[in-house]
């Protein structure tokens, strides 16, 4: 069977591009980095726009890269379908291109946080979370000052009515309150879906624990339910 191909989309101040690319490799893919200013995708299953600083966060995070020239190529390849997940400051990106709900605002601390964090599967039936459990809790880091993500009222009860939130901040049990959030996040959200359900955007890195090398190897689960989605299809 033909490989899984990634698209790895890189922008100047990416800095998790190559650690999308290693993950997906390690589990049986094959990438192709694709650079902000080309015009075209190269043939993906699966779009990746990794962690990083993208432009410097200047502006906004996520502002600036809204308007790279391969923007629009995955406009498109959302609009048909196409997977694509963004992670931590390519959760800013979709949310600064409409593909996704809601912004990512300074966390509420106002400093950058980089540790450990328990989260909790709220939604495994996605392209992104069927290789979990439901409710799983997994252990993942995180590493980000613009993590609190926030949505008005409407907009949060849609994602709540179309179970579009698939990962919350929770306890090593599970349990969801105010002292487990890092940052803020409406609801402890720590991410979520489109209504089609074929883009997720997460803070979260499921890269940095996807190896058995890493304290923490939950965050591989993420790449082997793409991985399946995608081979069921083919």
């Amino acid at each position: 069977m033909k490989k899984i191909v990634y698209n790895i989309i890189t922008f100047p101040g990416s800095n998790c591009d190559r650690d999308i690319k290693w993950v997906a490799e390690l589990h049986g893919a094959e990438c192709e980095f694709v650079w902000h200013k080309d015009f075209e995708l190269k043939n993906p299953d699966v779009v990746v726009i990794p962690g990083g600083f993208s432009y410097g966060d200047y502006l906004r995070c996520g502002a600036l890269a809204n308007y790279s020239n391969i923007m629009s190529a995955i406009i498109k390849f959302a609009d048909e379908g196409g997977l694509i997940i963004g992670i931590c400051n390519g959760f800013q990106i979709l949310t600064e291109a409409n593909l996704l709900p809601g912004t990512l605002l300074k966390n509420k601390s106002m400093r950058f946080i980089c540790q450990h964090h328990y989260i909790k599967v709220e939604n495994n039936t996605t392209p992104f979370t069927c290789e979990y459990q439901k409710n799983e809790v997994i252990d993942i880091p995180i590493a980000h000052k613009d993590g609190f993500y926030f949505i008005d009222d409407k907009g949060l009860n849609d994602l709540i009515e179309n179970r579009q939130i698939i990962f919350r901040y929770s306890d090593s049990s599970g349990n969801i309150f105010d002292d487990f959030n890092p940052n803020g996040s409406v609801l402890n959200i720590a991410g979520i879906v489109n209504k089609k359900g074929n883009i997720l955007g997460m803070m979260p890195h499921p890269e940095r624990a996807a190896d058995d090398v890493l304290p923490s190897t939950k965050g591989r689960f993420v790449f082997e339910s793409i991985n399946k989605w995608i081979k069921e299809r083919k």
